[in-house]
């Protein structure tokens, strides 16, 4: 139990807070699934591979 009961206020905060967390790892999974697709392709290379190959 707590010792003080919450405000209104914290309650839809928190409502809030979970959506902007939900965004912010859905934008991470984005970007992490990015990178991996395109380290992945056939036609990347590294950049300082190009220059040993010359």
């Amino acid at each position: 139990m707590a010792l003080r009961k919450d405000h209104e206020l914290h309650k839809r905060r928190s409502g809030l807070n979970l959506g902007v967390g939900i965004l912010l790892a859905a934008f991470v999974v984005l970007i992490m699934a990015l990178t991996m697709v395109k380290v992945t392709s056939a036609s990347f290379k590294f950049p300082g591979a190009q220059e040993e190959q010359n």
